[in-house]
C-alpha cells in the first residue's frame, strides 16, 4: 500500500514541470427553495385541538423495506406562447423567485448550410456578431455599459442555429432589452474583430492534434457520417482565410428575419406588459425569406479498423460508430431505457463489467444516439491503457454480444427506468428550463407536450421492446472501430482484430489539400511562434519588468525558492501537497512534494532529470520528451523570460487583446529561445494575468492555462502567490505561495543525481 501511495505521488509530480503549477474552480448547481403557504395563527382563546393517540410505524429492517411512493404527477409550468403577424413565435415564461429577466432568440441558418469553401463561417459570425458591437457602440463600449448593470448580452452558433441572448436586473430590463435589439437588427462586424477572431480560429485548428480524446471524438464522427457531411466538417487555415467581413454582413440579411426567429423571455415580469413590449419592437418587421432546409448526405464509412497511431501517449481512446435514430422514431424511448441499463451509470453493464470487473477502463459508455431532425450517432467509448488495447476492444464487442442475447431482466428495467425518471425532474426544476425545452420543440416541429410525453413513454417501456430495440440496433460488424494510441505499445498487433485503415489526421497547411502540411501527432501550436518582435510586443514587456520590480531588480536574482501548497484535481478527487521547489535560473530545478508522508524529488538540468522518493526504490529518470518539455517550462518562467526582454534569442510580438474577467488584456506572444508561450497582460499595470502554453500531458500534447493572482512583493520582487491551472479546460491544480525566498543559498548537490535512495 506504501509503494501505490508513493507511485501516485510520482504521477502527480510528473505534472509539475519548471515549477510552474495550476488550477481548480468549483461551482454548485443553483438550487431554488420551494414555496411554501403561510399558515394562519391560532385564536389566542381557542382550545387546543383535541389530541389522538398515535401508534409509531414499525421500522424497516432493512433499506430495501423501505415503501417508495409513486412519483407525483408531472406538471410543469406551461409557457404563455403566441405568433406575430409576421411569422416570429414568442414564448412567455414567468417567474417571481428573483428579480432577473432572461431572453433569447434562437435563428434559423447554421453550419449545416454554410459554404464547404467557408467552414467556420457560423462559427467567425457567432463570435463577431456581439464582440464587433454596433453602428453607434463597439463591442468594448457594450461591455463598459452592461458590465456596470451586471448584465450581458452574447451571441452564439450551432450547427442548425444561430442565437442571441441577454440577462439583467429586472430594473434595468429596458435598458438591457434595448441592447439586445440594437445587437439584433443592427450589428456593424468591424475589421478588427474579425481577424481576432479568426486568428483564435487557427489557433484552434493548431492545436486540433494535442489531445487524444478530441482526436477519438472528432475522427468519429467522420467516420459515422462521412468527413464531407456539414456534421462532420471542421475549419482549415485555407477555409477560415477565405471568410470576409462581406460574408457575416451577407449571412445576416439573409437569415436574420423574424419569420425565422423564435424568441423566449423568462423571469420576473407581468406577461401582459411583456408581450405589449415585444410586439412593439417586433411587429413592423416585416417577413423575409424562409431558411432553406439543407439536404444532406450520410455516407458512413465502413465497418472496419481504423487507427491513428500517436507515438507519445500511453493510452488508447477507442471508438466505435455508427447512425444512430431521431427522436421521433418509435423505437426512441425502448432506446433510452436500453442505453440507461448499457451504459447509464455505476449498476450499468459497461461499468460493471468491464470497469470494475475486468479494470480496463478509465472511462467507458456509450449506446444508440438520437437526434433532433438527423440520426443520432451510434457511439460506444472506451480509454485504456495502452497495453489492453485490443482486450478493450474485444470486451466492448462481449458486451454488444450480451445485450442481445441475454436481454435486460426486469429488475435491471426497473432500476433503469428508476433512474430515469428520478433523475428528469432535475433536468426541467425550473420554469426557465422548461420554456427552453418548449422552444426546442418548436424548432424542431415536435408536440409541444413531447416533454408530457417523455416520461409517459419510458414508463410503458416492457423487457420486451428493450429486447427488440437491442436485437433491432445493436450490431458490432456495423460498426466502424477508431483507435488512437501507441500502436507499439498494444497487447497484440491492431490488425490481428482485422484490416487496420490508417487516418491521416494531418494538418493542411493554408491553401494546401488535406494530407500535406503538419506531422500527425505534433504540436502546431508550438511550431505557430512569433518570427520576429513587434515594436508593441517589446513595450509590453518592459512594461511586464517594470511590474516585477524593474530591470536591476529582475537582473539581480539567480535563483527563486518558493514554499507552500498545492492541491491536485484528479479523477479521485483533491489531492493536498506541500511543495518546496527551488529554481536556478536560467535551467536548473529541484522540486519537492510532500505527499502521504512521503518525499518525491524532481530534478531538472540541461544534462539530466530524474525522480525518486527517498526509501522508495532506485532513482527513475523522466523520458525524453517530459525531460524537454520540463527544460522549455524552466524557460517559461516569468523571471526567466523578463530577464531576457532584452535578448535577441527571445521574441515578443503583441497580438490584439483578450478578455480575462472584466480585464481587456493585451496578448503578448513570446517565443523564449524554442519555448513558446502567449502572456494575457493587464496593460495598464504590467501585471501578468494568464499564460498559455502546450505542455506534455499523460494523454499527450496539452493546453495548459495558468492563471496568475495575489501579486506580492518579496524582497522588492513582485510575484504571485496564487496560480490556478487548468489543462484542456479541465481543472488541473491550485497552489499557493505562502514564502518566496530571492537568491536563497543553494546546494550545488542537490541536482547531483542520488546512487542511493535509501
Amino acid at each position: 500500500m506504501k509503494t501505490q501511495r508513493t507511485m501516485l505521488a510520482i504521477l502527480l509530480a510528473l505534472a509539475f514541470v519548471a515549477t510552474l503549477a495550476p488550477a481548480y474552480s468549483q461551482s454548485a448547481p443553483a438550487t431554488s427553495p420551494q414555496a411554501s403557504k403561510p399558515t394562519a395563527a391560532p385564536s389566542p382563546t381557542a382550545a387546543p385541538p383535541a389530541t389522538k393517540p398515535t401508534t409509531k410505524a414499525p421500522v424497516p429492517a432493512s433499506w430495501k423495506q423501505v415503501p417508495i411512493p409513486p412519483l407525483p404527477p408531472f406538471k410543469p409550468q406551461v409557457p404563455i406562447r403566441f405568433e406575430l403577424p409576421n411569422g416570429m413565435v414568442v414564448f412567455l415564461q414567468v417567474d417571481h423567485e428573483l428579480p432577473l429577466v432572461g431572453g433569447t432568440a434562437r435563428i434559423r441558418g447554421g453550419s449545416d448550410i454554410e459554404p464547404a469553401a467557408k467552414v467556420g463561417l457560423v462559427d467567425v459570425y457567432g463570435d463577431v456578431w456581439r464582440t464587433g458591437g454596433t453602428t453607434s457602440k463597439t463591442g468594448d463600449q457594450l461591455d463598459d455599459f452592461l458590465e456596470a448593470r451586471a448584465a450581458k448580452v452574447e451571441t452564439s452558433s450551432g450547427s442548425e442555429s444561430t442565437s442571441i441572448g441577454f440577462s439583467c436586473l429586472k430594473q434595468d430590463f429596458e435598458d438591457v432589452f434595448k441592447v439586445w435589439l440594437e445587437v439584433m437588427r443592427d450589428p456593424a462586424f468591424r475589421q478588427d474583430k474579425i481577424d481576432l477572431a479568426k486568428k483564435q480560429m487557427d489557433t484552434s485548428i493548431a492545436r486540433r492534434n494535442d489531445s487524444s480524446d478530441e482526436i477519438a471524438d472528432r475522427e468519429s464522427v467522420k467516420l459515422a457520417y462521412g468527413k464531407e457531411n456539414p456534421y462532420a466538417r471542421e475549419p482549415e487555415y485555407s477555409t477560415v482565410a477565405a471568410i470576409t467581413r462581406e460574408d457575416l454582413v451577407n449571412w445576416h440579411k439573409q437569415y436574420l428575419h423574424p419569420n425565422n426567429i423564435i424568441v423566449g423571455i423568462s423571469g420576473d415580469f407581468d406577461p401582459k406588459q411583456m408581450e405589449t413590449r415585444l410586439r412593439e419592437a417586433f411587429a413592423n418587421w416585416e417577413k423575409g425569406p424562409e431558411a432553406p432546409k439543407p439536404e444532406i448526405k450520410f455516407t458512413p464509412a465502413k465497418p472496419a479498423l481504423y487507427l491513428v497511431n500517436k507515438e507519445d501517449v500511453n493510452q488508447s481512446e477507442i471508438r466505435m460508430v455508427s447512425l444512430g435514430i431521431e427522436k421521433s422514431n418509435p423505437d426512441y424511448f425502448p432506446v433510452v431505457a436500453l442505453n440507461e441499463v448499457f451504459s447509464g451509470g455505476f449498476s450499468s453493464r459497461l461499468f460493471t463489467d468491464l470497469r470494475t470487473k475486468r479494470g480496463l477502463a478509465y472511462s467507458v459508455g456509450g449506446g444508440i444516439g438520437s437526434g433532433w431532425d438527423h440520426p443520432g450517432i451510434t457511439a460506444l467509448s472506451i480509454g485504456t491503457k495502452s497495453s489492453t488495447t485490443t482486450e478493450a476492444i474485444k470486451g466492448l464487442w462481449e458486451e454488444m454480444d450480451g445485450i442481445v442475447k441475454n436481454p435486460p431482466t426486469e429488475t435491471e428495467l426497473k432500476r433503469a427506468k428508476d433512474s430515469i425518471l428520478n433523475s428528469f425532474i432535475f433536468n426541467f426544476d425550473t420554469p426557465a428550463k422548461v420554456m427552453r425545452e418548449r422552444m426546442l420543440y418548436q424548432f424542431y416541429g415536435y408536440p409541444q407536450d413531447f416533454l408530457e410525453q417523455y416520461r409517459a413513454g419510458v414508463e410503458k417501456v416492457t423487457t420486451a421492446d428493450v429486447a427488440r430495440v437491442a436485437k433491432k440496433y445493436m450490431h458490432r460488424d456495423q460498426l466502424a472501430v477508431l483507435v488512437v494510441g501507441n500502436e507499439p505499445e498494444f497487447d497484440k498487433q491492431f490488425s490481428s482484430l482485422g484490416p487496420v485503415v490508417n487516418v491521416d489526421i494531418t494538418i493542411p497547411e493554408p491553401g494546401a489539400a488535406p494530407g500535406s502540411g503538419a506531422s500527425p501527432g505534433a504540436s502546431p501550436a508550438r511550431e505557430a511562434a512569433p518570427k520576429a518582435s513587434n515594436a508593441e510586443g517589446k513595450a509590453l514587456i518592459n512594461e511586464v519588468v517594470q511590474f516585477l520590480g524593474g530591470e536591476q531588480k529582475v537582473a539581480s536574482v539567480k535563483a527563486l525558492e518558493q514554499q507552500g501548497k498545492s492541491t491536485r484535481i484528479t479523477p479521485q478527487g483533491e489531492m493536498p501537497l506541500e511543495m518546496d521547489s527551488t529554481l536556478v535560473l536560467p535551467d536548473r530545478a529541484h522540486i519537492v512534494f510532500h505527499a502521504q508522508g512521503q518525499e518525491i524529488h524532481t530534478v531538472l538540468t540541461p544534462a539530466a532529470a530524474f525522480q525518486y522518493a527517498p526509501g522508495a526504490g532506485p532513482v527513475q529518470d523522466l523520458p525524453p520528451s517530459l525531460r524537454q518539455d520540463s527544460i522549455n517550462g524552466l524557460k517559461r518562467d516569468p523571471v526567466n523570460i523578463a530577464q531576457h526582454a532584452n535578448d535577441s534569442k527571445y521574441i515578443f510580438a503583441a497580438e490584439g487583446t483578450e478578455k480575462v474577467g472584466d480585464v481587456t488584456a493585451a496578448v503578448l506572444e513570446i517565443n523564449a529561445d524554442g519555448s513558446q508561450v502567449r502572456w494575457l497582460v493587464d496593460p495598464k499595470s504590467g501585471q501578468i494575468l494568464r499564460s498559455i502554453s502546450t505542455v506534455v500531458s499523460r494523454s499527450g500534447p496539452a493546453e495548459r492555462v495558468v492563471d496568475y493572482s495575489d501579486w506580492k512583493l518579496f524582497d522588492g520582487l513582485k510575484l504571485p502567490t496564487k496560480r490556478t491551472t487548468t489543462e484542456n479546460g479541465k481543472p488541473f491544480s491550485v497552489d499557493t505561495v505562502e514564502n518566496w525566498i530571492i537568491n536563497p543559498p543553494v546546494d550545488p548537490k542537490s541536482f547531483e543525481k542520488p546512487t542511493s535512495t535509501s
